[in-house]
């Protein structure tokens, strides 16, 4: 979900909040300075180059795709800036750290079983130090059929049960709309993965909005904030 929408002009309104979210959670964390940082599923890079321009020491953005990783690479920042990117898949995620920190931007809900998606947390803590962190923004399940997100930049057309979690069939309200698919996971299965991972604490963060501007008033992010389409999950190690 996350990599097709990174070069998206403008952004959509729901990735707007979860990079405000994220953005937030660090500053009230007291920022990056001087972290090793790593970003997993990085797509294009976004989120990679913000934590590298907030003065990480080091940044590895991962993802599985060459043809994102070669796009992140010509938006800047590598090499010479502290910023490195890997292709790999996060299940099979090398030691690449350790790290003090790690993002992943809607990683999880990309688990086809619960397997899957249990490897990919123990992969991400193992690549970080004792005492490291994991912010994570997760989907809100449950949402369809009763939440319209299409003003807000995605729109859930199916929902399949069947497997793990069910299957929901969904597109980008890019031009032209871009289909994907993900499993709908309950928080509870993400916090059961990350304590099996060895996360010793996970809490979790609503989404919180930018101010608003000319584009998009305070009625537009009220209204999206009772139906969001992420939180912020936060494990520490």
């Amino acid at each position: 979900m996350r990599q097709q929408y990174d070069t998206s002009t403008p952004p959509p309104a729901f990735s707007v909040a979860d990079a405000f979210t994220l953005r937030t959670a660090l500053d009230a964390l007291g920022g990056v300075r001087g972290l090793d940082t790593l970003d997993v599923a990085c797509g294009h890079g976004t989120t990679t180059r913000m934590l590298a321009s907030g003065g990480a020491r080091r940044t590895v953005g991962v993802d599985s795709c060459p043809e994102r990783i070669r796009r992140a690479r010509e938006s800047g920042g590598e090499p010479g800036h502290g910023v490195e990117y890997v292709v790999a898949d996060t299940v099979g995620l090398p030691a690449l750290g350790p790290f003090d920190l790690a993002t992943a931007v809607y990683l999880f809900n990309q688990a086809h079983d619960r397997t899957a998606l249990h490897a990919m947390f123990r992969a991400v803590r193992a690549n970080l130090r004792p005492g490291g962190r994991l912010l994570a923004i997760v989907p809100n399940p449950g949402a369809f059929p009763y939440a319209d997100w299409e003003p807000y930049g995605i729109s859930v057309v199916e929902r399949a049960p069947g497997g793990d979690a069910p299957l929901l069939r969904a597109r980008l309200e890019t031009d032209p709309p871009i289909p994907f698919e993900c499993r709908e996971w309950a928080h509870a299965d993400f916090a059961e993965a990350a304590a099996d991972a060895g996360f010793a604490t996970v809490t979790w963060q609503p989404t919180r909005t930018p101010p608003a501007c000319a584009v998009r008033d305070e009625t537009y992010w009220a209204r999206y904030r009772t139906a969001p389409v992420g939180s912020l999950m936060n494990c520490m190690a």
